[in-house]
C-alpha cells in the first residue's frame, strides 16, 4: 500500500533579507502536482550562488514560482499530474526547478526531470542539474564549444567549473581554469584541465597567452564580471566568444570596448531560471542524448564539497560564501 501524502512539510524559509541565519524551518503546505507536472519526494538538494543571492534580497523568484530556495532535486516520484506520460510512480529522478528544492516535497514539469544516471545516489544526483544545464547551454549551444579550440572557464573550482572543465575536456577542448589557490589548480587539472591559473599569484591574461601561444582562447565562461571583462577581451583570441553567467565582481566596469570590433569578439549572456519550461525542456533532451552516457560511464561526474543536513541549510549557504569548496554542496534532505 502507497504511503499517504501528507498535507504539511517543514522546508526551509528564507525570513528576512540577510545572512545564513535567516533561513529557518517554516509549515508549508505540500504542494499538489498541475498537469504535466511530478511530486517528488525529495531525497537531496543541491545548493547554489542564485540560492545565496535569493537569500539575500538580490534574486527574486520567477512568477509563480515556490518561494522556498532550491533549484535542484532528486528524490522519488510519489504522485503525477493529468498528462504525465513519461515517468510513473516510485521512479527515481533528478530535476531542475525554478524553486522549491529546500523540502522534502516538490514538484516539476514533467519534462525538467531525468531518470538518474544508472550507479548514481541521491547525493550525486542532486548535484548535477544546475551546473549541467547552465554548462550545457552556455558552453556548449549559447558559446559553441568546438573540439580543439581553447576554452577558459573562471572559477574552476565551483560546481559551475568543475562540470565545464569535464565537459570541455570530454568534448575535445583545451581546457585552463582560473582559481583562487594552488589547492583548487591542483583539483582543477585532476578534472582535466590542461592548464590552471592561481588569480592570486598569476596574471590570467598573459597565462593564457603563453598556453595558446599568444593566440588567446576562442571561447570564455565568465562568472566574476567586473574587471575581468576587460581583461577577458584581453585574452580572448581574434573571433573570441565570451559567455557570461554572473557577476561576483559587479555588473558594472569600465572597458575599452574597441577591442570587441578590431577582435571581432562576441559578447552574450543568459540566466536560465526565468527561461520557460519548453526551453528547459530542450536543454534536457540534449543531456540525456549527450551527457547522460558520459555520467553512466564516469567520464564526467559531480564533485561534491560538503553534504549538510536540510535543517542545517545555513550552514550550506556559510560554506559557499567563505568561498573554500571545491565542486558542489548538497542538502540531505531524507
Amino acid at each position: 500500500m502507497a504511503e499517504k501524502i501528507p498535507t504539511t512539510m517543514m522546508a526551509i524559509e528564507i525570513t528576512r533579507p540577510g545572512g545564513p541565519l535567516v533561513l529557518k524551518p517554516g509549515k508549508r503546505a505540500v504542494p499538489e502536482p498541475n498537469p504535466g507536472e511530478l511530486l517528488i519526494q525529495v531525497r537531496s538538494a543541491g545548493v547554489n550562488r542564485p540560492d545565496v543571492l535569493q537569500r539575500q534580497g538580490h534574486y527574486p523568484p520567477p512568477a509563480g514560482a515556490s518561494d522556498i530556495p532550491g533549484l535542484e532535486i532528486a528524490g522519488d516520484i510519489i504522485a503525477i499530474g493529468e498528462g504525465v506520460t513519461r515517468f510513473r510512480i516510485g521512479e527515481r529522478i533528478t530535476a531542475l526547478v525554478a524553486g522549491g528544492g529546500y523540502a522534502p516535497y516538490c514538484t516539476v514539469h514533467e519534462t525538467n526531470a531525468l531518470p538518474i544516471p544508472a550507479g548514481y545516489g541521491y547525493i550525486e544526483a542532486a548535484a548535477i542539474p544546475e551546473t549541467y544545464f547552465t554548462v550545457w547551454h552556455n558552453v556548449f549551444e549559447r558559446g559553441a564549444l568546438q573540439s580543439g579550440e581553447a576554452f577558459l572557464v573562471h572559477g574552476g573550482s565551483s560546481g559551475i567549473g568543475t562540470t565545464a572543465i569535464q565537459l570541455a575536456s570530454a568534448f575535445g577542448a583545451y581546457v585552463i581554469a582560473t582559481a583562487g589557490s594552488d589547492d583548487k589548480c591542483e583539483a582543477c587539472l585532476k578534472l582535466g584541465a590542461d592548464r590552471a591559473i592561481n588569480y592570486r599569484t598569476e596574471d590570467f591574461v598573459a597565462a593564457v597567452k603563453e598556453a595558446t601561444g599568444g593566440k588567446g582562447v576562442n571561447l570564455i565562461l565568465d562568472m566574476v564580471g567586473g574587471d575581468y571583462i576587460e581583461r577577458n577581451y584581453e585574452a580572448a583570441a581574434l573571433d573570441g566568444r565570451i559567455v557570461q553567467i554572473a557577476f561576483l565582481n559587479g555588473a558594472k566596469a569600465t572597458t575599452d570596448v574597441s577591442k570587441l570590433m578590431v577582435k571581432r569578439l562576441t559578447h552574450t549572456g543568459s540566466t536560465l531560471r526565468n527561461r520557460p519550461v519548453e526551453f528547459k525542456a530542450g536543454i534536457a533532451r540534449e543531456l540525456e542524448l549527450k551527457v547522460w552516457p558520459l555520467l553512466v560511464e564516469r567520464r564526467v561526474a559531480p564533485v561534491i564539497d560538503m553534504v549538510y543536513p536540510l535543517h542545517e541549510a545555513w550552514r550550506a549557504h556559510e560554506r559557499m560564501e567563505d568561498g573554500h569548496h571545491i565542486g558542489k554542496i548538497v542538502l540531505d534532505v531524507s
